[in-house]
């Protein structure tokens, strides 16, 4: 199914932790920079009219550090036990931090010898 979407998504693991929606770390699925999604391997409460903090490490990204964001869930699918939420980023307190590895995942996307391929 192809979506049409503002921005592009990258495949890209990590933790996301928003105390506001639990207490232990959901896994990052993907990110743009304008939106992620992630999930948890339980079932989560989620607001849907709530903005959340979400603090993303991904995998790949170089820094002790997590990119803080403030963000909005759009959706929220539960499937066999784990909680899918796609998140829209309404502001971003390391928008500076989220661009620079948006840009290295882009980099990285249109390199021959990536994985990413």
């Amino acid at each position: 199914m192809q979506e049409n979407r503002q921005n592009t998504r990258y495949k890209e693991i990590g933790k996301a932790f928003s105390h506001e929606l639990c207490a232990l770390p959901g896994i990052l699925d993907d990110i743009s920079a304008s939106g992620c999604k992630i999930h948890y391997a339980y079932p989560v409460v989620v607001d849907l009219e709530s903005e959340y903090d979400l603090d993303v490490s991904p995998a790949s990204h170089y820094g002790p550090n997590p990119i803080k964001l403030r963000c909005k869930p759009l959706w929220v699918n539960e499937k066999e036990g784990n909680t899918y939420i796609g998140f829209e980023i309404m502001y971003s307190p390391d928008a500076g931090k989220l661009s620079a590895f948006i840009n290295q995942l882009e980099n990285s996307s249109k390199d021959p010898f990536s994985d990413n391929n």
